[in-house]
C-alpha cells in the first residue's frame, strides 16, 4: 500500500479511538457498566430513567398517522434479511475454507443493549432490536462481501466509492496492469495469514 494512504489510514483510526473513548466517557456520566456483554445500571439510574418511559397504550395510540402507514412494509423485510443472514452465514462457511479465507465472526456484529433501557417500554424495545439486527446484517454481510472482494478482484474503482468497506484501500490501483497479479498474490496472501492467526487462536481439541 502506498505510503500516504495507509498514513491517512492510521490517522483514521486514530480519530475512531479517540471517538470511542469520548462515547465511553458519556456511558460512564449515565452510569452504564458492562459485565460479560450485559449492561448494568445503579438502581438511582433506574428509576430516575423510567420517569421517562412512555407507556405502550399511549405510545401506539398516540402515534402519527405517517408511522402507522410505514408499518406493513418495515416488518415484512425482516423475512428477507433472515435469509440473507442464513445465505451469507453459509457462503462464508463453504467457500472461505476453500480459499483460505479467515471467517468472519457473526457474533461481532449484532448488538442488542438497548432492551436495558428502562425508558422505553417493550414495542419500542422490540423495534430497537430490530433495526440493531439490520444494521448489524449490513455490517456482517458487507465484511463477508469485503473479504471476498479482496480474494477475487482487489481492485480500486475508477470513480470515487461512497463508503468503502476497511479492506478497499489496500487493494491494487485502478489501471495498474504491470503490478496487478503482484498486488492479487500479495493480498491473497494475507488473507491466508490471517486465517492461519484465527487457527492459531483456536483452542486444541
Amino acid at each position: 500500500m502506498n505510503a500516504p494512504i495507509q498514513e491517512f489510514l492510521d490517522r483514521i483510526l486514530q480519530l475512531e479511538a479517540a471517538i470511542e473513548q469520548e462515547a465511553k466517557s458519556r456511558r460512564q456520566q449515565w452510569q452504564a457498566d458492562f459485565e460479560e456483554h450485559q449492561v448494568r445500571f445503579d438502581q438511582e439510574v433506574l428509576a430516575q430513567q423510567k420517569r421517562f418511559k412512555q407507556g405502550l397504550f399511549a405510545y401506539v395510540f398516540m402515534a402519527q398517522w405517517r408511522h402507522v402507514l410505514c408499518v406493513p412494509f418495515i416488518y415484512p423485510v425482516l423475512l428477507p434479511m433472515l435469509l440473507l443472514d442464513a445465505l451469507v452465514t453459509l457462503y462464508q462457511r463453504v467457500c472461505f475454507p476453500l480459499c483460505g479465507m479467515p471467517y468472519v465472526k457473526r457474533s461481532d456484529y449484532f448488538v442488542y443493549d438497548r432492551t436495558h433501557l428502562a425508558y422505553l417500554n417493550w414495542l419500542e424495545k422490540i423495534n430497537c432490536a430490530y433495526c440493531s439486527y439490520g444494521n448489524g446484517l449490513m455490517a456482517y454481510g458487507r465484511e463477508v462481501v469485503g473479504l471476498t472482494e479482496q480474494y477475487w478482484c482487489p481492485i480500486k474503482h475508477a470513480r470515487r466509492r461512497m463508503q468503502a468497506h476497511a479492506h478497499y484501500h489496500g487493494f491494487a490501483d485502478f489501471g495498474d496492469a504491470e503490478n496487478y497479479r503482484a498486488e492479487l498474490t500479495r493480498l491473497r496472501a494475507e488473507l491466508k495469514s490471517l486465517r492461519d492467526q484465527e487457527k492459531a487462536r483456536q483452542p486444541l481439541g
